[in-house]
């Protein structure tokens, strides 16, 4: 009896290796999960009113849809907040762990420690970038001054766009709205917003260009930060502001070394 378990467990072996090398050198399997953010800090060009997520249906659809995105079963969770604040959220997230952390009603801690207790981590990370922004004060100079054309056409449709997604705000449930921030229109749609002045000072100073070079500077950034957690092997939640998750999903298309995970299917 004993020479056949030797037996078994020598042949059992190398397979469960394999098997593990498979697990380490397979592609980093990355989820991006596009918010508006829920408790709207007001910095982004289009500013909304916004529905309330910290109602009790709104609550009761935030505790569903976090243990369907923990069935995706990451070993990472990453969060758009500023990396100095790491080690201030990880003890919020050790305090929540522990039952002495009420959640706020901001995406990282509605989402991203919800999502990150059921799935059994013990940490969560941030990836956000401040130290490169949206250089738009020079753009907004120049028109004035010069190309009031563009202008007017920018704030008219920054207007329009303000005012149909407070309608969505104020209309569509979480759930459509969560949808919405994941598709590929609003995804389209947000990315034309820095092609509407990218004419700008072309051939002088070119204001438009470097303001919408400076908006994917910062987002290379981000997106190093989340390949530096994506590494073979990981499976990798990124939540973050559909302003940003629209051009990760470009940059995940082009990853060859990273394989991207639709969210639709959680969230629906």
């Amino acid at each position: 009896m004993n020479k056949i378990l030797l037996v078994l467990l020598a042949i059992a072996t190398p397979f469960s290796l394999l098997a593990e090398e498979q697990t380490h050198n397979d592609p980093a399997k990355v989820m991006l999960m596009g918010v508006f953010h829920f408790a709207n800090p007001q910095a982004d060009k289009v500013k909304t009113k916004q529905i309330n997520v910290m109602t009790a249906e709104n609550q009761a659809y935030l505790t569903s849809l976090t243990k369907r995105l923990s069935e995706f079963k990451p070993t990472v969770v990453l969060l758009e907040y500023n990396k100095k604040y790491q080690q201030q959220t990880q003890q919020e997230y050790a305090q929540y762990l522990k039952g002495q952390f009420d959640l706020k009603s901001n995406e990282i801690y509605q989402l991203g420690f919800r999502v990150a207790k059921q799935a059994g981590l013990s940490e969560v990370h941030l990836y956000d970038e401040q130290e490169v922004h949206w250089q738009a004060k020079p753009l907004f100079e120049y028109m004035a001054k010069h190309d009031s054309e563009t202008e007017k056409a920018f704030n008219t449709f920054i207007a329009k766009l303000t005012q149909d997604m407070e309608q969505n705000q104020l209309t569509k449930s979480l759930k459509e709205l969560l949808l919405m921030s994941n598709s590929p229109e609003w995804d389209n749609l947000n990315k034309s917003l820095y092609f509407r002045t990218n004419h700008v000072g072309a051939g002088n100073g070119f204001e438009g260009a470097d303001a919408a070079a400076s908006w994917w500077h910062r987002n290379f950034r981000m997106y190093a930060n989340i390949q530096h957690y994506a590494q073979p092997g990981e499976r990798v939640l990124v939540i973050g502001g559909q302003g940003h998750t629209s051009i990760f999903r470009d940059f995940l298309n082009l990853d060859s070394q990273r394989e991207a995970v639709d969210v639709i299917q959680y969230i629906k």
